[in-house]
């Protein structure tokens, strides 16, 4: 682990699904870092230190089912409602009233939800690599049977619980290895080559990850670092999150087009298919996000944007950070 991941103060806090493993660095103003699938606090190892250096506290958090946090059995606990409750419990007990959230890949959704469920507590919200889409339309598990035709698209694959951890707990550091390379900016499949977010009837998901090479951004002690996360916690509490898509489509209906009124910020990667396949829902901003104040799409970037351009994730979120109002 590198040096600037170690210089940082672990705790753990008090959440309504038991205790949130919070990593945190810095003195100001608070920003929560909600990591997405599968990641940990470690994919924010990057702008910890380049927000505490411009007077932020940054805390980013093991989500609900990773890392050191806690890991209810009820699959029904990983709904976004109660996510967005961990995310209000955290900033309570660091002694906050207020924060700024920042989310990539599901975390970007749980980001989105906190500012939209609970706006007196979270001021602004950051999004990375998954667009803000309204509530709305038909339920999720319909909309991702269709998506596969004569395959599975990923997301109905993760439904049936421990049909996905079956095929990766066996090898789970090849499997985040294959993952990581397959949505890199630097190691994606080539065009028309098999798209690995769909598996093949009988097939496995990874069978279409690249083998035998990590992207520039990930090298063999971050690898080793995500892997011995996953191999003491197990898949399940990070598969229940995609488990939970038709209770939360019903459980926010009255959120159903709503738009996120606080000061944001989206950045995706231009090789990302999250960018591509939401390419309306970004168009859709001056109504989504009336708030909006910065948008980028970085070219010959991939799906794990603050890790593959830390520089530059860096430069857009204390620049948009440094203009809200206090």
């Amino acid at each position: 682990m590198s040096q600037q991941a170690m210089d940082v103060t672990h705790r753990m806090v008090p959440s309504p699904g038991g205790r949130i493993h919070v990593v945190e660095q810095g003195a100001g103003p608070l920003v929560l870092l909600v990591h997405g699938f599968p990641e940990s606090w470690y994919s924010w190892r990057h702008q910890l230190p380049a927000l505490a250096s411009a007077g932020y506290r940054a805390a980013a958090i093991d989500v609900r089912g990773y890392g050191r946090s806690s890991k209810p059995g009820d699959l029904e606990a990983y709904r976004m409602l109660e996510l967005v409750e961990d995310n209000a419990a955290v900033v309570e007990a660091l002694g906050e009233r207020s924060a700024v959230v920042v989310g990539h890949d599901w975390g970007s959704v749980i980001a989105a939800n906190s500012a939209l469920v609970r706006p007196d507590v979270f001021r602004a919200v950051g999004m990375l690599s998954v667009p803000y889409a309204p509530r709305g339309g038909p339920r999720p598990s319909e909309v991702f049977a269709r998506m596969g035709g004569d395959e599975e698209f990923y997301v109905a694959y993760f439904q049936e619980p421990g049909r996905a951890e079956a095929e990766i707990e066996p090898d789970v550091r090849g499997w985040l290895a294959g993952i990581y390379a397959a949505f890199s900016g630097d190691t994606t499949a080539a065009p028309g080559a098999p798209d690995p977010h769909f598996v093949s009837r009988g097939g496995r998901l990874r069978d279409r990850f690249p083998a035998g090479r990590l992207p520039g951004w990930l090298g063999e002690d971050e690898l080793d670092f995500y892997a011995g996360e996953f191999e003491r916690t197990g898949m399940s509490g990070a598969l229940h999150r995609y488990r939970n898509m038709d209770r939360d489509w019903e459980e926010l209906a009255g959120f159903d087009g709503a738009p996120i009124t606080q000061p944001s910020l989206f950045a995706g990667g231009a090789l990302d298919a999250s960018t591509t396949w939401m390419a309306e829902a970004i168009k859709a901003y001056p109504t989504t996000l009336p708030g909006l104040v910065t948008s980028e799409v970085l070219d010959g970037c991939g799906h794990w944007i603050q890790q593959e351009r830390p520089a530059e994730i860096n430069r857009l979120l204390t620049g948009w950070l440094a203009a809200l109002p206090v």
